[in-house]
C-alpha cells in the first residue's frame, strides 16, 4: 500500500496555466514563482482534510488565471503537485508577519506583534487554512504558542480581521 501524502498549502497569484499540460504557475507571496504539475498517478493517496476540501476546485478543474488563491499541494521544492486550489476572492487582503502574544483556542483568536511593534488580532474560523510543520490544517485546528513567527493574509469579514491563511515559520 503506497504512502499516504502530505497536503501543504501556500498564497500566491495564478499567472498561467498551460491549457495542455495543466502546469499551474503561481507568483507566490515570498515572491518566488513556483511550478505546481498535475497529479498523473491516480492511486497515489492523499491527505486534504475534508473540511478544507468542501471549499476548493479541484487542480484539474481550476482555470482562473489572475486568481488569488491558497494552492494545496505535496511533494518537494523542485517537484510539487497541486491538488487543489482555493480562490479568495477580489480582497481587499492584508498581509502580516509578526509573533504570536497571545493564542485563544477556544475563542479562536491570534494576537500577533508585528515588525513595527503593533498588536493585531485576527479570528481563525473553519474557512481558514493554517500551515504547520504537519501539513494544511482548517483554522480551528490550528495551534500556536507565544513566540511563533507567523505570516497571516487576512480579510474582513463581518467587520472583523479574520485569517483567511496563517503560516507557522
Amino acid at each position: 500500500m503506497p504512502a499516504q501524502e502530505v497536503i501543504h498549502a501556500l498564497t500566491g497569484t495564478v499567472t498561467s496555466i498551460n491549457a495542455s499540460t495543466r502546469v499551474i504557475t503561481v507568483l507566490q507571496d515570498n515572491r518566488a514563482t513556483g511550478e505546481f504539475h498535475p497529479k498523473v498517478n491516480s492511486k497515489t493517496r492523499v491527505a486534504l482534510d475534508k473540511t478544507i476540501a468542501g471549499g476548493t476546485t479541484a487542480a484539474e478543474a481550476f482555470n482562473t488565471e489572475g486568481a488569488y488563491v491558497i494552492v494545496f499541494y505535496f511533494g518537494g521544492a523542485e517537484d510539487k503537485t497541486v491538488v487543489a486550489l482555493k480562490n479568495l476572492g477580489a480582497g481587499p487582503f492584508t498581509s502580516t508577519e509578526g509573533t504570536v502574544t497571545k493564542f485563544e483556542a477556544h475563542a479562536h483568536s491570534l494576537l500577533v506583534q508585528d515588525s513595527g511593534g503593533a498588536l493585531q488580532t485576527f479570528r481563525l474560523t473553519s474557512d481558514s487554512i493554517a500551515e504547520g510543520n504537519f501539513g494544511a490544517v482548517d483554522g480551528l485546528k490550528f495551534q500556536a504558542q507565544k513566540g511563533d513567527h507567523v505570516r497571516i493574509v487576512a480579510g474582513m469579514v463581518d467587520g472583523v480581521a479574520t485569517a483567511l491563511f496563517v503560516r507557522d515559520n
